[in-house]
């Protein structure tokens, strides 16, 4: 048996427990580290794990893969906690949005012969914890997987056999290229959705207004439901990526401003067929064929 141990116990660590106990023919022996043990005794009574990890000391050190699924500002202090305890040929893994800080991190914490692989799987909720975790939510999903300049053949066919028992499909990306495609697809809607949140509930008439928003402010606004804590660690791990990005979404803007503010309803058109058809070809590509 794969013995792992998975750190963090939210959503993703714990649906990452379910989808292994479900799908991986009984190959995986989970221990389950969490802050909260109301959440450690849950996932084990609902079949995420195998063992309780009294004391993270004990938790890895028999380990053979160690996923930290932690909010990212936990990390660095959770790599020196366990960098002692981890014997040789350990394989540790992450599954944060951002992944170059994360790396480095790794890189300068973990010892020689225990491999850092990189990992993120492109799959979430808006609501967060263990009580929203399922088996399934990796499903037809992109997990990237990030080498590290410690990263070895044998921690690369680990993980990647992990990836692939819980359904999710294996893309190896650099770490510098994961955060900046991942700041304009992910990151940069964070930040959209929370500023019209705030825009729109500042504004004085908001106890009218809000009577008549209905699906299109719900769906735009989404992402403002998050973790708050997860996304003040994704802006602040991946700042330079999303400000450039959030520069870019600023002239595409007043582009579509000036348009407005002209009256140009030839070039509002144009601007709303370029996006729709971007849009739904990529949707189409992504969802309708299996892409």
């Amino acid at each position: 048996m794969i013995r792992t141990t998975i750190i963090g116990l939210g959503l993703i660590g714990g649906s990452l427990g379910l989808a292994l106990k479900k799908f991986g023919g009984g190959e995986w022996l989970i221990t389950g580290c969490s802050r909260r043990q109301e959440t450690v005794k849950q996932a084990l009574q609902q079949g995420a794990i195998d063992r309780i990890g009294i004391d993270i000391h004990g938790a890895v050190s028999e380990a053979e893969m160690v996923v930290l699924a932690t909010p990212i500002s936990a990390i660095p202090d959770v790599l020196i906690e366990i960098a002692p305890h981890l014997k040789a040929g350990c394989i540790v893994t992450d599954t944060s949005s951002t992944k170059e800080q994360v790396q480095n991190w790794a890189v300068s914490s973990l010892p020689p012969g225990v491999p850092f692989v990189g990992g993120h799987p492109m799959a979430g909720k808006e609501t967060w914890g263990f009580d929203v975790a399922e088996p399934g939510l990796f499903e037809g999903a992109t997990y990237c997987l990030v080498p590290s300049p410690s990263t070895t053949p044998r921690a690369i066919k680990l993980v990647t056999k992990m990836v692939e028992t819980i359904k999710a499909n294996p893309l190896s990306i650099s770490a510098n290229e994961h955060d900046r495609l991942v700041a304009g697809i992910s990151h940069l809607p964070l930040v959209i959705s929370s500023t019209l949140a705030i825009l729109t509930q500042k504004d004085p008439s908001w106890p009218q207004m809000s009577k008549l928003a209905a699906g299109g402010y719900r769906d735009t606004t989404r992402l403002a439901s998050g973790n708050p804590q997860m996304g003040r660690d994704i802006c602040v791990t991946n700042r330079k990526a999303l400000v450039a990005w959030i520069d870019r979404f600023l002239v595409e803007l007043t582009r579509f401003k000036e348009s407005i503010d002209k009256g140009s309803s030839e070039e509002i058109e144009s601007t709303l067929i370029s996006a729709k058809e971007g849009r739904d070809k990529w949707y189409k590509q992504r969802f309708s064929s299996g892409g």
